[in-house]
């Protein structure tokens, strides 16, 4: 019997899956649920083909994982078949926390990060395993002694990283994005059971510090992306406010378990917080937003027709805050033009901020291995080009139509 699977991906071409434990974790339907989950969210809304899911790019930083253990294991790094089994899996989970739209939703239904998530779901499938994810777990909370295991999970220069770059600068057509992942790859080694960079892989290290920045402005955080991001929350929050004043809404079963009352973890057993989540995905938002056409609540109705018809927000992006008299005259507009209730203001009128910070050094450094064997941080070099500074924009979405 043929020992692994074959997947054809478009990105790197065939990714193996071996037969057994790993394989049985990607057939199991809470990994299954994420080939319906969208990577980027609405990103298809700005770049058409942008359509790939969190099951695409789980299976591609999986293939990422393994090509950088054989590589670390040529330089003679010591890594076992139990740990390269055990990191493999963790990268492959790392995301399976994700809702619906991936970041778009995360704590719009409940609140808690994706990665708090994650871990709920790798301890359940642990259970489902019997204790066969125990050392994953070790490394994906960064318990394991061998440090270099978790930055290659969670790190400067992780396979999660590695991958959606590139496979994100792929399906969007946004070719800034695109990096060596190869080179950077093979020019990875460990000391002191951290990672490091050989030294002829720096040009390669502040090519993927500057593609990453440079695709937080035109990918993830477009304004147009972050507006239509922004009337989706605020759809929710309408909609669950309905629920909350007893208006009738047409929605699936499991987002009316999410809308029907304030979720705390310690409310519930983990496994039926997550029997509930793993049931929710991209088509439930979908088939909720086609219902809220017909509702009706004008705003709600308003909302999601204009979400799925894209007739989207107008959305400013600027680094100085928006001052108070402009944001005010945005506010009056809005309420004159559609003669609502000022409480009502909120779901048509959004500010807030976003920031990208390419590199923090404070955080973890990227250190580079010289040939005289001295290591240093990337940070410290002198003639370096690596983006450290914040940078912080302002955004306001308001409807069109107002002028």
């Amino acid at each position: 019997m043929n020992r692994k699977k074959i997947f054809n991906d478009p990105v790197y071409g065939f990714i193996s899956i071996p037969r057994g434990l790993i394989l049985n974790i990607v057939d199991h339907p809470y990994f299954q649920r994420l080939r319906r989950i969208s990577q980027v969210g609405f990103t298809y809304l700005v770049y058409p083909g942008a359509l790939h899911t969190r099951f695409h790019h789980a299976l591609g930083a999986f293939h990422l994982m393994t090509q950088a253990i054989d590589v670390l294991r040529s330089k003679e790094v010591e890594i076992t078949d139990e740990e390269a089994e055990a990191v493999s899996i963790a990268i492959l989970l790392h995301d399976i926390g994700h809702g619906p739209f991936s970041h778009a939703l995360e704590h719009a239904l409940i609140d808690l990060h994706h990665e708090d998530l994650s871990i709920l779901f790798m301890e359940e499938l642990n259970e489902v395993f019997d204790g066969q994810l125990d050392m994953a777990i070790e490394i994906f909370t960064n318990k394991h002694p061998k440090k270099f295991l978790y930055q290659l999970v969670s790190g400067q220069l992780d396979m999660d990283r590695m991958d959606y770059l590139n496979r994100d600068s792929f399906f969007t057509g946004v070719y800034e994005g695109v990096i060596g992942y190869d080179r950077i790859i093979k020019m990875l080694d460990v000391r002191d059971e951290r990672l490091v960079v050989e030294e002829k892989g720096i040009y390669s290290i502040e090519k993927f510090l500057i593609a990453r920045r440079l695709m937080y402005w035109q990918v993830y955080l477009h304004k147009t992306c972050l507006g239509a991001e922004q009337m989706l929350i605020h759809t929710l929050k309408r909609a669950k406010e309905l629920v909350g004043a007893k208006k009738v809404i047409n929605i699936s079963k499991n987002l009316a378990f999410f809308m029907n009352k304030e979720l705390n973890l310690k409310d519930f057993s983990r496994k039926e917080l997550l029997d509930n989540f793993s049931s929710l995905d991209d088509v439930d938002i979908l088939a909720a937003l086609k219902s809220f056409k017909e509702n009706k609540d004008l705003i709600l109705s308003y909302l999601a027709t204009s979400i799925l018809n894209r007739n989207l927000f107008k959305t400013e992006l600027k680094r100085l805050p928006f001052t108070r008299d402009y944001l005010e005259n945005i506010r009056l507009k809005v309420t004159t033009q559609f003669n609502i209730n000022p409480e009502d203001l909120d779901y048509l009128v959004y500010h807030g901020s976003e920031e990208n910070n390419a590199y923090n050094p404070q955080v973890e450094e990227i250190n580079i291995l010289f040939r005289s064997g001295k290591i240093l941080p990337i940070s410290s070099l002198p003639d370096n080009e690596i983006p450290t500074k914040i940078i912080t924009k302002h955004f306001l979405c308001y409807p069109k139509k107002i002028f």
